[in-house]
């Protein structure tokens, strides 16, 4: 009895849990790339964003979600330098140029993955 979760230790498990059980079966795939890799970054952002902003969880899982973006943000953010990013997004057949376009690229980084 000493170590049973009550259940709001409970919550404070399970909503991570499901927060990040879709990109950790993702990234667990023998299928990923790094085109794959690349949208499961956008998408876990777009996500971490909403999450630590919504007032249905609780604050300390807010937070935690806050401090999680840093990490990926930070990987991500290296990619801005790397050709090998924009070369795999423009020649992935499903890609081309719009996927820049649909997440929001400046138009002088456009040009530059156009370029290439």
């Amino acid at each position: 009895r000493k170590f049973k979760l009550t259940d709001h230790e409970w919550k404070v498990v399970e909503q991570p849990h499901a927060i990040l059980k879709d990109a950790t079966l993702s990234f667990s795939s023998s299928m990923s790339n790094l085109t794959t890799l690349i949208q499961a970054i956008d998408h876990i952002d777009k996500h971490l964003t909403t999450y630590a902003h919504d007032k249905s969880y609780l604050q300390s899982i807010c937070s935690a979600m806050s401090l999680a973006k840093a990490t990926p943000n930070h990987y991500y953010s290296a990619t801005d330098s790397s050709e090998v990013y924009c070369i795999t997004m423009v020649l992935h057949p499903c890609h081309y140029l719009p996927y820049f376009k649909t997440t929001f690229w400046e138009d002088k980084w456009i040009k530059t993955a156009e370029d290439l």
